[in-house]
């Protein structure tokens, strides 16, 4: 467990007004002046990638409601555990934020025992987007459908970008695998847009990701198959199948969500706080002009999943048990 030091309060009443804040004053007083300052964001990947995208498409609207500014820092590694362990280390004060993505870093956390313990160290306590996780292929691969893509890796170990190996997408290729007699080998390139790349310039034989990821790349990416029910945008994705439809199969849907986080201690601490922040972002996802802003992004808007604190926990929990479900794929043990 990962300890979390206190920095000492700053004290804004003298000592003669410390009875009238023990009596409750002062929680109206913290509510009433925040935010005053800047919100901080860690994001636990690199800048300019899928989450920088999302956490910045949502704080530029966010801002009209919250009526403050946003700054950010990325600490990539480890499939998520730097950035992780970077913000515990944050001052639980409601002023620190985690822009998270449930998905590959529940799976983290789950199979690498970084001591941090969601629900009792970190609370998830808004989704903004869900999106299936996809297998794909750059303009000149020679697979043009799922099918080509399994019956190759019957014969040859097909090689898989992938942006790390904890992640829903791995689990959904290791699972592919696994249920045709289809061999795959994941390679981690430590983030969606050097995965992509491997993909686009043949360097591996296909791609695996959050559906976002080729959508974004437009003519640059042809999805093969969807690790959902149904495909949520197949006039963005191509028409393209889901897997369990192509390959009759019955794999788990593989989704992953975004979410805010918080420390725990700041909810206990500041109740008032937290309602400002969760009140806030409900208009944000409530504003057209999100919508129009994650359009602008390039994403469709189908995207867009509103999920409160008790949702996105069962996520979280959904994951952790899939995450332990398929170790073995995950760990080679």
């Amino acid at each position: 467990m990962l300890s979390h030091p206190r920095l000492p309060r700053r004290r804004f009443l003298s000592a003669a007004a410390g009875t009238a804040l023990a009596a409750g004053v002062g929680r109206a007083a913290f509510a009433q002046d925040y935010p005053s300052r800047n919100v901080h964001i860690t994001v636990p990947t690199g800048e300019g990638g899928g989450a920088d995208r999302d956490a910045r498409t949502f704080t530029k609207v966010w801002a009209d409601h919250m009526k403050t500014n946003f700054e950010f820092d990325y600490y990539p590694g480890a499939a998520g555990q730097v950035g992780y362990e970077f913000y515990m280390q944050q001052e639980p004060n409601a002023y620190n934020l985690l822009f998270s993505n449930i998905g590959p870093e529940v799976i983290m956390l789950t199979l690498q025992n970084v001591g941090i313990d969601i629900g009792k160290d970190l609370v998830y306590i808004k989704k903004t987007s869900t999106e299936p996780m996809a297998v794909w292929v750059g303009p000149s691969s020679p697979f043009k459908s799922l099918e080509a893509l399994v019956d190759e890796a019957k014969k040859r170990t097909v090689t898989v970008s992938v942006s790390r190996l904890p992640h829903p997408a791995s689990i959904g290729m290791l699972a592919l695998g696994e249920a045709t007699g289809a061999t795959f080998n994941l390679v981690p390139f430590g983030g969606g847009n050097p995965s992509a790349m491997a993909a686009i310039t043949g360097e591996v034989d296909c791609c695996a990701l959050p559906l976002a990821n080729p959508i974004s790349l437009g003519d640059q990416a042809i999805v093969l198959g969807v690790f959902a029910d149904r495909n949520p945008a197949p006039d963005e994705a191509n028409g393209a199948p889901a897997v369990n439809d192509a390959m009759g199969t019955k794999l788990p849907p593989l989704t992953s969500s975004r979410a805010w986080g918080i420390h725990k201690a700041a909810i206990d601490k500041y109740p008032e706080r937290i309602e400002i922040l969760k009140t806030t972002m409900q208009e944000t996802l409530d504003d057209p002009a999100y919508a129009e802003a994650v359009k602008a992004s390039g994403l469709p808007t189908a995207f867009i999943d509103v999920g409160n604190q008790e949702a996105a926990m069962a996520e979280a929990e959904a994951t952790r048990e899939l995450a332990i479900r398929y170790k073995d794929l995950l760990t080679g043990g």
